[in-house]
C-alpha cells in the first residue's frame, strides 16, 4: 500500500523531492523487511524511476546501490550504463558487475568510465588488460596507481607502448618496485627516444648524433637494471633484448666489463641455445678453447673473440662486485686491459676499438665520481668528529 503512493506522490513531486523519496525507497529494499508483494511492488516502482527525467533521482539509487551485493541487479546494469555522473558510483565499486560487464564498458566508455572501472578492488586480470589496450592514459594512471589491480606481464608491455611518452605514466611505473626488468627497459628506451627527439627538435644535437647518445644511454640502463634481476626476470628481460634486436656483441661486452656474470651468462644461454648451468661451466674453463666455442655458437663476431678473452681472465683474477644498490659498474682495470691488448691486436675491427675507447671513458669518469663522493663523505665525518671534540 505504501509504494502504491508513493508512485501515485512521485508522479507530480518536484525533482528533489523525488531524489530523497527515490533514496528513501532504494534504503528500504536493502534493509526493511518488506512483505513480499512489497518488494515486488518496490522494484517496480525503482526500474520505473529509471526513466525519471532528473538525474537526481537516479544518481539517489546509485549512491544507495553501489555498494551492494543485494541490489536489483537490473537496476545495477541500467546505472552502470547511465551518464558518468551516475555511473561512476556503480563502475568503480559495484559487485555485482561481471567480468564481461567490465571489459565491455571499457571498450565503449569515455575516460570518465575507464577510471571508474581502473579504481576497482580486485581488479582482475582480463579487465586490467582491456585497459591496458583501449584505456585513455589517465585510466592507465589510475590502473598503475591501483594496489588492487592484477596485471599480467603483456598488459604492463602494452601500456608502456601507448602511453609510456608520457611523463606521469613513466614516472608511476618505474617507482613500482615489482615491475617486470623488461618493461622497465621499455620504460627507459621511450624516455630516450622522447629526450632525443626533444634535443633534435630543439636544433640542440645532429639526429646521429642523439641517436647515438640514446643507444648509449640505454645500454647503460639495461646494465643496470639487468643487475636487480634474476631468475625469470632476468630470462625475460634477455628475451626482450634479443627480440628487440639489443642483444649485441657491445651489450653483452659491456655486461662483462660490469661485472655482471649474471647478464652475461644469461646472454650466452639464450643466443647459443645451451643451458644456463652448462654455460657457466664452459665459461670458468681456463682454457680458452671453450669459450671461443661458445662464443662461435652464440653468433657474436669473431672481432670481439679476444675482448671477450681478456675481460673474462681480467675478471677470474680479480672477482665480480656487485654494488649495494644493485647497479653494476664499469671498472677500469679490465676496461683498460681489454683496450691495451686490442690496439696492439691487428686482428681488432675499429668499431670494437672505439666501443672501448668509450667504456674506459665511462670507467674513468664512474672512478672520479666515486673518489668524490668518497672524499667528500670523509670531510663530513671528519667535520663531525670536530664538533663533537
Amino acid at each position: 500500500m505504501i509504494v502504491r503512493q508513493f508512485i501515485s506522490w512521485i508522479r507530480t513531486a518536484p525533482a528533489g523531492e523525488r531524489a530523497e523519496a527515490t533514496r528513501s525507497l532504494a534504503r528500504a529494499w536493502l534493509i526493511s523487511d518488506l512483505t513480499e508483494d512489497d518488494r515486488a511492488a518496490a522494484e517496480g516502482a525503482l526500474l520505473m524511476l529509471l526513466d525519471d527525467p532528473s538525474p537526481l533521482v537516479r544518481q539517489a539509487m546509485s549512491q544507495v546501490f553501489s555498494r551492494s551485493a543485494e541490489a536489483p541487479a537490473a537496476i545495477v546494469q541500467a546505472l552502470a550504463l547511465d551518464q558518468a555522473s551516475i555511473a561512476l558510483p556503480v563502475l568503480e565499486h559495484s559487485p555485482l558487475l561481471i567480468d564481461a560487464d567490465l571489459v565491455d564498458i571499457v571498450a565503449t566508455g569515455n575516460s570518465e568510465t575507464q577510471c571508474a572501472v581502473a579504481r576497482r578492488v580486485n581488479l582482475p586480470p582480463s579487465v586490467s588488460a582491456a585497459i591496458a589496450e583501449v584505456g585513455s592514459p589517465a585510466a592507465a594512471l589510475e590502473l598503475i596507481e591501483n594496489a588492487y589491480a592484477e596485471l599480467a606481464p603483456f598488459s604492463w608491455d602494452r601500456i608502456v607502448e601507448r602511453h609510456g611518452h608520457l611523463a606521469a605514466i613513466r614516472e608511476s611505473m618505474l617507482v613500482l618496485e615489482g615491475l617486470p626488468s623488461a618493461t622497465r627497459l621499455a620504460l627507459v628506451a621511450k624516455l630516450s627516444d622522447t629526450l632525443a627527439q626533444f634535443v633534435v627538435a630543439k636544433n640542440w644535437l645532429s639526429p646521429d648524433r642523439a641517436g647515438r647518445l640514446a643507444s648509449e644511454a640505454r645500454e647503460r640502463s639495461t646494465v643496470n637494471i639487468a643487475a636487480r634481476s634474476r631468475g625469470e626476470d632476468m630470462q625475460g628481460l634477455v628475451q626482450h633484448l634479443r627480440a628487440t634486436g639489443q642483444l649485441t656483441a657491445g651489450l653483452i661486452l659491456r655486461a662483462l666489463l660490469s661485472g655482471n656474470l649474471e647478464l652475461f651468462d644469461a646472454s650466452l644461454a639464450e643466443l647459443s641455445g645451451l643451458p644456463h648451468a652448462r654455460v657457466t661451466a664452459l665459461l670458468h674453463d681456463r682454457g680458452g678453447a671453450s669459450l671461443q666455442a661458445l662464443l662461435i655458437r652464440a653468433g657474436l663476431p669473431e672481432s670481439t673473440f679476444a675482448a671477450f678473452r681478456i675481460a673474462l681472465e681480467v675478471s677470474h683474477e680479480t672477482g665480480y662486485v656487485d654494488t649495494p644498490g644493485g647497479a653494476a659498474r664499469l671498472r677500469r682495470r679490465m676496461v683498460e686491459r681489454v683496450l691495451t691488448h686490442c690496439e696492439t691486436d691487428r686482428k681488432a675491427a675499429e668499431p670494437l676499438l672505439i666501443l672501448l675507447r668509450r667504456f674506459a671513458t665511462e670507467s674513468a669518469r664512474e672512478e672520479a665520481r666515486q673518489f668524490c663522493d668518497e672524499l667528500v663523505a670523509e670531510e663530513a665525518i671528519t667535520h663531525d668528529d670536530l664538533i663533537a671534540a
